[in-house]
C-alpha cells in the first residue's frame, strides 16, 4: 500500500541540501518524525543557482491516499467498462499537475469522476524563486490546494512529488497508481527560459526529452495499454509559407506521393525539445505499439475555470512577466497597471490562441477518445488566430470601456522570428470530437482585465519588459538583479 502523506514519506537530498525550494512546502504538514533521508540522484540538483555557483536542491517524494474509502461512483465521463462488465473509474495521471495548464486539468478531470493523480517536482515554483518572479494571483501550496479540493468536493486527488527524470521514482509511481491514461504537462514550457543561458538550455532539453523518454519506458514496462496524451506546441511548426496541417502532410515528389510528418521549424531550445519529444513518441508508437495523442497547443490565455472558481485556495497561477507570461495575459496586466502594451517588433507575428477552459476540454476529449494501439495522433489545439497587433488592439478597446488609458509601444524584438508572415493552421480534429470553443469575446476580455485590476498591487513592473535575448545567450550562468 502506498504511503499516506500525513504520516509517511521520503525525502531525497544531498547531505548538504538547504532546501532552497522551501517556499513550495510552506503551510503543509509534510515533515514528520518518520521521514527518511537519502542521497539525491535528481538532475534538478544542478539547476538552482546562487550567484554563479550551483546549489543542490532536494526533492520530496510523497503519495497521498484517501483517508476513508470513497463511495461507489456512478458511470460517467470518467468511467469505463471492466472485463466483468462492471464500470470502474478511469485512472488518469497528470504529470505537471501543479502548473498553469496541469492544475486546471487535474481539477476538471477529478470533477468529471476520473480518478486523478498529480505527479510534479514543484520545480515551476522554484523557477520563480530563482528569477525573482511571482504569479499575479496568490497560489497556495500543492498540499493546501489538494486538501481544499477534498473539502469542497469530497473528491481525492493523489499526489506524487518527484522528478520524472528519476526513472526509479517514476516506476514506483506507475506501479502504485496504475494509470489508464497519462496527461503529460511536466516539462519546462518557456521559450525565453530556455534562452537565458547555456545551463537553462541544457536543463530544458534534458528535463523535457529525458523526462518524456522515461514516461514512454514506464508505459512500456508497467502499463502497455495506457494512452499517452502529450502536450506539444504549435511552435514546432514555425511559420511556413504554406498551410499548417495537423501533424502530417501529403506530398507528391518526382511523381510519387506519400504522407509524411509535417516539417518542423522550431525557434528556441524549448521548441526544439518538443520536436524531439514528438519524434521519440512517434517512434515508440511504431516500434512498441504504444497509443499516443500529441496536442500541439497554441498560446493559452485566461485563468478562471469552473473548478478553480470554487475557492480562493484553488486559484490558478497567472504569469505576466517576460519569461513565462503569454501575450494576452501579459497585455491585460500591462493595461491594468498603466504600462504600455509591449509589442515585439512590427507586431505581425500570428499564432493560434485558446482559452484555458478549452485546454481542459481538449484533454478530456482526447482521453475519452483514445488513440489506437500503434497510433500516433496529432491534434492542433487552438481555436482562433491573432497577430500581436490584433491582440493589442482588442485589449486597447476593452480597456477604453473600463476607463483605462491603454497605449501600445513597439519594443525591439528579443526573439529571432519573422515579424510579418503567412499563417494558416488547420484545427478541425478536436472540433470533430466535440470541442465547443470559448472564443475571445468582449465579455471575456472585460473579465480578464477586471481580474488583472483586482490583483494589480501584486504586479512588479520591473518584470514586464523582456530581458532575454535570443542572440545574446551565452555559456556563462545569468543571474537576475534584485
Amino acid at each position: 500500500m502506498a504511503r499516506l502523506l500525513s504520516t509517511s514519506f521520503s525525502v531525497d537530498m544531498s547531505s548538504s541540501c538547504k532546501l532552497p525550494c522551501h517556499q513550495s512546502y510552506q503551510g503543509s504538514k509534510l515533515f514528520s518524525s518518520s521521514c527518511k533521508l537519502q542521497t539525491s540522484k535528481f538532475p534538478l540538483e544542478k539547476l538552482v543557482l546562487k550567484g554563479n555557483r550551483p546549489e543542490r536542491v532536494c526533492m520530496v517524494r510523497a503519495t497521498t491516499l484517501p483517508m476513508s474509502q470513497e463511495a461507489k461512483t456512478q458511470p460517467g465521463s470518467g468511467s469505463h467498462q471492466a472485463s466483468g462488465g462492471s464500470s470502474k473509474r478511469k485512472r488518469v495521471m497528470v504529470i505537471g499537475g501543479d502548473g498553469y495548464c496541469g492544475w486546471a486539468t487535474a481539477l476538471h478531470l477529478s470533477n468529471k469522476t476520473y480518478e486523478v493523480a498529480i505527479v510534479d517536482s514543484l520545480v515551476r515554483r522554484l523557477f520563480d524563486h530563482q528569477l525573482g518572479l511571482d504569479s499575479l494571483t496568490p497560489i497556495s501550496s500543492i498540499h493546501s490546494r489538494i486538501r481544499r479540493w477534498k473539502s469542497e468536493t469530497g473528491k481525492t486527488i493523489q499526489l506524487y512529488i518527484g522528478d520524472i527524470c528519476d526513472f526509479e521514482f517514476l516506476a514506483e509511481t506507475f506501479e502504485s497508481f496504475k494509470p489508464d491514461a497519462v496527461v503529460h504537462f511536466g516539462e519546462q514550457r518557456s521559450a525565453p527560459y530556455s534562452m537565458i543561458d547555456r545551463s537553462r538550455a541544457v536543463f530544458t532539453q534534458n528535463n523535457n526529452v529525458i523526462g518524456t523518454l522515461n514516461v514512454l519506458f514506464a508505459i512500456k514496462e508497467f502499463r502497455e495499454d495506457c494512452h499517452l496524451v502529450k502536450l506539444g506546441t504549435m511552435g514546432e511548426y514555425g511559420t511556413p509559407n504554406i498551410d499548417i496541417e495537423e501533424g502530417y502532410i501529403t506530398i507528391t515528389h518526382n511523381g510519387r506521393t506519400d504522407t509524411l510528418p509535417y516539417p518542423k521549424q522550431a525557434s528556441s531550445f524549448y521548441h526544439l525539445s518538443k520536436v524531439h519529444d514528438s519524434n521519440n513518441i512517434a517512434f515508440t508508437c511504431k516500434a512498441w505499439g504504444m497509443r499516443a495523442t500529441d496536442l500541439n497547443q497554441g498560446v493559452v490565455y485566461g485563468v478562471r475555470t469552473d473548478e478553480t472558481e470554487m475557492h480562493e485556495e484553488l486559484c490558478n497561477r497567472l504569469d505576466y512577466d517576460g519569461v513565462f507570461g503569454t501575450a494576452l495575459n501579459r497585455f491585460c496586466v500591462q493595461a491594468a497597471v498603466g504600462h504600455p502594451l509591449t509589442v515585439y517588433g512590427k507586431g505581425g507575428q500570428t499564432r493560434g490562441y485558446l482559452d484555458i477552459r478549452d485546454t481542459i476540454q481538449c484533454v478530456e476529449l482526447a482521453i475519452a477518445n483514445p488513440a489506437q494501439r500503434g497510433e500516433f495522433r496529432v491534434f492542433n489545439q487552438f481555436t482562433e488566430q491573432f497577430s500581436v497587433n490584433e491582440l493589442a488592439s482588442l485589449v486597447t478597446k476593452a480597456g477604453d470601456k473600463l476607463g483605462l488609458n491603454v497605449e501600445t509601444k513597439s519594443v525591439p524584438n528579443p526573439r529571432v522570428e519573422a515579424e510579418e508572415h503567412y499563417y494558416n493552421a488547420k484545427h478541425t480534429k478536436l472540433i470533430e470530437l466535440g470541442l465547443k470553443p470559448h472564443l475571445l469575446s468582449d465579455s471575456l476580455l472585460d473579465s480578464l482585465l477586471n481580474f488583472a485590476i483586482q490583483f494589480k498591487d501584486r504586479v512588479d513592473v520591473k518584470q514586464i519588459m523582456p530581458s532575454v535575448s535570443w542572440k545574446k545567450i551565452g555559456a556563462k550562468p545569468k543571474t537576475v538583479a534584485a
